[in-house]
């Protein structure tokens, strides 16, 4: 007789496994400006020996900040909600795909299922047109047995093909209430 499938609550939460993906792949460098809906994997991220973790005032800076780590040798990603990704075009644009670094992103998706404030709309509107237009990589992770995966692939393409990638956090797989209920 097999057992019952084990619920929701006894899987590995989506924050945790991201951060067993970025120490096997040595992403020790993470920068981050904090974000409700990142707060978890934040902690997380804080918590472990392994990682440094910076919070820059806004990210550009923390684009800067892992640009010159990857030039210095180690690996980073930067961690960002969507209205942050608005500020990046200029130096995503002159530094990162220019000098092919491969500059980890991952968002927490704004703007999107339910969220009415104006302004995160509109850059989630444009955030993957930018993001195609600069010929950055990019995946909206939407459910849970895709986290492992997706973020295992993005990471690793990005060192192979010296390229951007940005992971795209989906409120379906963070079960993110825009409305905060």
């Amino acid at each position: 007789m097999s057992a019952a499938p084990a619920d929701c609550s006894e899987r590995e939460p989506w924050d945790a496994i991201v951060v067993r993906v970025l120490k096997a792949n040595d992403v020790r460098l993470v920068t981050c400006v904090p974000d409700k809906v990142l707060a978890p994997l934040i902690r997380r991220l804080r918590a472990d020996a392994f990682f440094t973790v910076l919070f820059p005032a806004r990210e550009e800076e923390a684009v800067g900040i892992v640009s010159g780590a990857y030039m210095a040798g180690m690996r980073g990603i930067v961690l960002m909600q969507t209205s942050g990704f608005a500020t990046l075009a200029n130096c995503l644009a002159s530094l990162t795909v220019p000098c092919q670094i491969p500059l980890l992103m991952m968002v927490s998706e704004r703007g999107t299922l339910g969220d009415f404030q104006l302004g995160q709309a509109i850059v989630c509107r444009t955030m993957r047109p930018v993001l195609e237009t600069l010929g950055i990589e990019h995946f909206a992770i939407t459910r849970h047995d895709e986290v492992e995966f997706v973020v295992d692939r993005m990471i690793r393409q990005a060192f192979a093909t010296q390229a951007a990638a940005t992971m795209i956090l989906s409120p379906l797989l963070t079960n993110r209430d825009p409305a905060g209920r």
